[in-house]
């Protein structure tokens, strides 16, 4: 018999939390660029920072609808929901304020409760919910280093913000 230990939220509020300030980081770098360079294709996986950007609200979008069971046409990875950085910057701003909403309405038990899904091809699975969110949270990193990595080819060292969980943290308890 396998023994799992027990859920508890206080990694998810966190994350929510990190997630917002960490796109709001990035978001305040990418408003310094020229619009040229959040444009170009920089051999990313979704191009440029544009792109990658665009990828990760899409993304979380997708997820979020899948967790609430929002009855709405999953768009391609690839979609450009917005053209404007002010736009996406907005939309990015409400769908973190979704992520958290959704998180902090959770108890332990839906966190260890299994749900249904279908993939962006359609494929249908059942997992733990807490095993998907950890799925998002890395997602949201995976990409937002991409990003990260983009501004500093772009501007430098200094154009890239500390996205650093621990940073965060800190932050947070400095009140």
């Amino acid at each position: 018999m396998r023994c799992e230990p027990a859920m508890t939220l206080r990694p998810y509020l966190e994350f929510a939390g990190y997630n917002s300030w960490a796109n709001l980081r990035l978001y305040d770098a990418a408003a310094r660029l020229d619009d040229a360079d959040f444009r170009a294709g920089r051999g990313a996986f979704f191009g440029s920072v544009h792109g990658t950007l665009n990828h990760l609200l899409v993304a979380d979008r997708i997820w979020l609808d899948r967790f609430t069971q929002a009855d709405r046409p999953q768009p391609a990875l690839d979609t450009i929901l917005h053209a404007a950085l002010a736009d996406l910057r907005a939309a990015r701003i409400a769908e973190d304020a979704r992520i958290r909403a959704f998180i902090a309405g959770l108890d332990e038990a839906r966190l260890a409760a299994e749900f249904s899904y279908a993939n962006s091809s359609g494929r249908r699975f059942t997992q733990v919910l807490s095993d998907a969110l950890d799925h998002v949270f890395n997602h949201q990193t995976h990409h937002r280093g991409q990003v990260h990595c983009l501004l500093t080819m772009i501007g430098g060292r200094d154009a890239a913000p500390s996205l650093d969980l621990i940073a965060y943290q800190r932050e947070q308890r400095a009140g």
